[in-house]
């Protein structure tokens, strides 16, 4: 029998009309809006993940969505990491590894010089904050329209 930690995912770049992707999407916010204050909540919906500068991604095994991550280009050389999520039954299988090594991939070939993004403080994020640290994502200040938070921390990674 295959499992999931012994099949590579299919990643390639997602409409967002998917109905998994969307329930995927709004589970994201779901739990973003009851770990953090709503005002700190910076999650996008499906709407502002068809914004141009964004290239969203979706991941499958076979036809299973197991997970999702986005990259949205902040100039020529900077793109910023969102909305990356795996489903609560692809949790630990290294999807969000592959996902992750997969936008570090893309945003090489695409010139991008840094990779920032911007996750929560809480303990709920400690598992997301770990996998950045393994790619060698390091903490940094506040980067763009972000104010300083202590609901957020920030990441970069320079490429």
């Amino acid at each position: 029998m295959t499992t999931a930690t012994q099949t590579a995912l299919t990643i390639s770049i997602d409409d967002l009309s998917a109905g998994d992707v969307i329930m995927l999407l709004e589970e994201h916010l779901a739990d973003m809006y009851a770990t953090s204050p709503p005002e700190c909540v910076h999650a996008l919906d499906v709407n502002k993940l068809k914004d141009p500068a964004i290239t969203f991604f979706a991941g499958r095994q076979e036809n299973l969505l197991m997970g999702c991550i986005a990259i949205k280009r902040l100039s020529e050389t900077h793109g910023e990491i969102k909305s990356m999520r795996t489903p609560s039954n692809a949790r630990r299988t290294g999807a969000g590894k592959q996902l992750l090594a997969h936008v570090v991939r893309f945003a090489r070939d695409a010139g991008y010089k840094k990779l920032l993004l911007e996750t929560g403080s809480m303990a709920f994020f400690e598992p997301a904050r770990q996998l950045y640290l393994s790619f060698g994502f390091e903490f940094c200040r506040p980067f763009g329209d972000y104010p300083d938070d202590p609901n957020s921390c920030f990441m970069q990674k320079i490429l």
